[in-house]
């Protein structure tokens, strides 16, 4: 009898199996067989990749939420006067904000307590849930043609 495909693992390791059950020892107390597996060995050769030219090191400009953006007038306000800054940095600050004045729920730190400066950005809410965040920010991104 021919080895059974054991899925995934079948084209790595075959066992050996008996043909018939005469291969079976025949007595009237049970024994177990361990069959070894037949293990087949895989080899990979890696290439050597060709240098970057220029053109691929060069730094692409950045794009979606790495790219600057210009900001609301309130949310110029926040960041001290900076019009156009990249989502990303947005939210560092406001972290760095939340932690700086230690605006975080004591007892649930994933809700942030709003202060005067955070509700002009945030609509006005007096808590704010984390992930919330980053949806609360996006109305203060204008448009690339846009001016403050």
């Amino acid at each position: 009898m021919a080895a059974m495909p054991l899925g995934f693992c079948s084209t790595f390791s075959t066992a050996a199996t008996p043909s018939s059950s005469s291969a079976m020892p025949k007595s009237s107390s049970s024994s177990l067989v361990f069959l070894q597996p037949k293990r087949r060995t895989v080899l990979t050769y890696a290439t050597a990749s060709k240098p970057a030219t220029e053109t691929e090191t060069k730094k692409r400009a950045p794009r979606g939420f790495s790219k600057p953006r210009p900001v609301s007038p309130e949310m110029k306000d926040f960041l001290g006067g900076t019009s156009e800054i990249p989502r990303t940095e947005v939210l560092k600050v406001i972290w760095a904000y939340i932690k700086e004045k230690d605006l975080q729920d004591p007892a649930n730190k994933r809700v942030i307590i709003c202060d005067d400066k955070l509700k002009k950005i945030f609509g006005e809410r007096d808590h704010v849930g984390f992930l919330e965040i980053a949806g609360l920010i996006s109305p203060h991104f204008l448009k690339e043609g846009t001016s403050n």
